[in-house]
C-alpha cells in the first residue's frame, strides 16, 4: 500500500511538471538562485573585456555611518548584511571604490536580475529604431504582433509599452498562484498566454506597472528583427561593452524558447555595472555610439509630468519635493500640491525629477546612475529587505 505522505510527494511532484501553479507551491517566490531552476538561452562575449580601474583599497569614498532599519540603527556593512544583501558596488569617474560580496557570493557569481531586464529591453528597443527594424516609438503595437486583434490593441503603441500606459489586463499580484505574473514566470508557453490577453482600460490614460508590457516588447524585437532577443543584445550591447563573464536569460521552456523578457536575465555584478555605464554616458562605450543619445536622454529625463516622474521607458527615477518661495526658481518639469498641517496656512509644494535614474528587480536588484556625480552603485540581493535603497544610493552619490 503507498503510504500518503509518498502519495502526497508524487502528486506535487506532477503538478510541479505539468503547471505553473504547481511549479509555484514547489519552488515558491523567486529567489537568488531562479536561473537555476529555468531553461537558458546563451549571451556569450567576445574578445577583450573591459575592466574598471580597482580603487578600493585606496580611495576617499564616504559612506553612511549609520543604516536604520525596524526602527534600529546599524553600521553600514551589517545593514547591507541584514537587508539580503549579496553584492554591493560602487564605482566614480571608473574606478572601483567599493566591492563586497556576502553570503557566499563572490565576484564571479551569476544573479538572476529579475526586472534589472526591462531596462535591458528598453535599450534594445532603442537601438532597434536606430537600426530601422522599427519606425518609431509611435508605431501601434499591432504591426509587430499580429497576433493581437487590431480592435482590441491596435491603439497601443510601442511608447505606452514602454511607459507602462497600455491599458492591458494583467495581474501583477507576486504571491498569487493564479495571477498573470506567476503563469508568465513559471509557465511553459509565454507566446499561448498572449494569445489570451484583454484590454481593460484606454491606453496613455494611466501608468500601470504591468511586466506584460515588457514582454511584449520583447516580442517585438524577435518579430522586426527576426533574431531571437539574446542573440540580438549579444551582438548590440554584450559583446561591444566588454563583458568579463558570458550571461544567460530565462526561456519558457527547451521546446518553446520564448525568452523572458519581463525579467530573468542572468550575469554578474561588475558586468551589470557596465550597462550603467552605458547610459551614464549617453549611449557611446569609449567612443562609439551604442546607443543613441536621444534614446537614453528620452528614457532618464522628463519633458512633461508623467508617471509621477518615478518611471519612463522602463527605467525607475527618484524625485524630490521642496515647499515653494517666492524665491524658488522653478524646474521645468514639476507638479504643485498642498500642505497644510493644523493652525497652520497651506504650503505650495513642487514635486520634480531628480537627476538620477536606476533599473530595479523585485529582490532589490539596483543598477543606478547618478550622471552629475559621475557615479554608478549595483546592489544584488536575495530579498529586497527594509531599506529604501532609491535614497540610500543617492545618498551616497550626494556624500561624494
Amino acid at each position: 500500500m503507498i503510504k500518503k505522505t509518498h502519495f502526497l510527494l508524487f502528486f506535487v511532484l506532477i503538478l510541479a511538471s505539468s503547471c505553473h501553479v504547481g511549479r509555484f507551491f514547489v519552488w515558491n517566490f523567486a529567489d537568488s538562485k531562479d536561473h537555476k531552476k529555468f531553461q537558458n538561452v546563451d549571451l556569450q562575449n567576445e574578445g577583450s573585456p573591459f575592466y574598471f580601474t580597482d580603487a578600493s583599497s585606496d580611495n576617499n569614498l564616504k559612506l553612511p555611518v549609520k543604516i536604520t532599519r525596524k526602527n534600529k540603527e546599524y553600521e553600514f556593512e551589517d545593514a547591507l548584511i541584514k537587508n539580503g544583501t549579496v553584492a554591493f558596488l560602487i564605482i566614480k569617474n571608473d574606478s572601483i571604490l567599493y566591492e563586497k560580496y556576502f553570503d557566499d557570493y563572490e565576484e564571479s557569481t551569476i544573479h538572476p536580475s529579475f526586472s534589472i531586464a526591462k531596462s535591458f529591453v528598453s535599450a534594445i528597443i532603442g537601438i532597434a529604431i536606430e537600426d530601422g527594424y522599427i519606425g518609431s516609438v509611435q508605431d501601434p503595437i499591432t504591426d509587430y504582433l499580429p497576433e493581437l486583434n487590431k480592435e482590441s490593441f491596435g491603439a497601443i503603441t510601442i511608447e505606452h509599452l514602454l511607459d507602462m500606459q497600455s491599458g492591458i489586463k494583467f495581474n501583477e499580484g507576486y504571491f498569487n498562484p493564479f495571477g498573470h505574473v506567476s503563469k508568465f514566470y513559471y509557465g511553459r508557453n509565454l507566446k499561448k498566454y498572449i494569445g489570451k490577453l484583454k484590454t481593460e482600460t484606454e491606453p496613455g490614460k494611466e501608468w500601470n506597472y504591468i511586466s506584460v508590457d515588457a514582454q511584449l516588447l520583447g516580442l517585438i524585437v524577435e518579430n522586426a528583427t527576426q533574431q531571437p532577443l539574446n542573440e540580438y543584445l549579444e551582438k548590440k550591447i554584450w559583446q561591444p561593452l566588454g563583458m568579463e563573464y558570458d550571461a544567460s536569460w530565462s526561456i519558457d521552456s527547451k521546446k518553446n524558447k520564448t525568452v523572458k523578457a519581463f525579467c530573468c536575465l542572468n550575469a554578474r555584478a561588475r558586468d551589470f555595472a557596465k550597462f550603467g555605464r552605458l547610459y551614464l554616458n549617453n549611449g557611446t562605450w569609449n567612443g562609439k555610439q551604442i546607443i543613441s543619445e536621444d534614446w537614453v536622454t528620452k528614457s532618464t529625463t522628463f519633458d512633461s509630468y508623467k508617471n509621477h516622474v518615478i518611471y519612463s521607458y522602463l527605467w525607475w527615477h527618484n524625485r524630490q519635493s521642496e515647499i515653494v518661495t517666492d524665491s524658488t526658481t522653478l524646474p521645468s518639469v514639476y507638479k504643485e500640491r498642498y500642505s497644510q498641517k493644523k493652525n497652520e496656512e497651506k504650503q505650495k509644494i513642487i514635486i520634480y525629477p531628480y537627476p538620477d535614474f536606476y533599473a530595479r528587480g523585485i529582490l532589490g536588484q539596483f543598477i543606478y546612475v547618478h550622471p552629475k556625480k559621475n557615479m554608478i552603485i549595483v546592489r544584488l540581493g536575495k530579498e529586497y529587505g527594509k531599506t529604501n535603497w532609491g535614497e540610500l544610493f543617492k545618498e551616497i552619490a550626494e556624500m561624494n
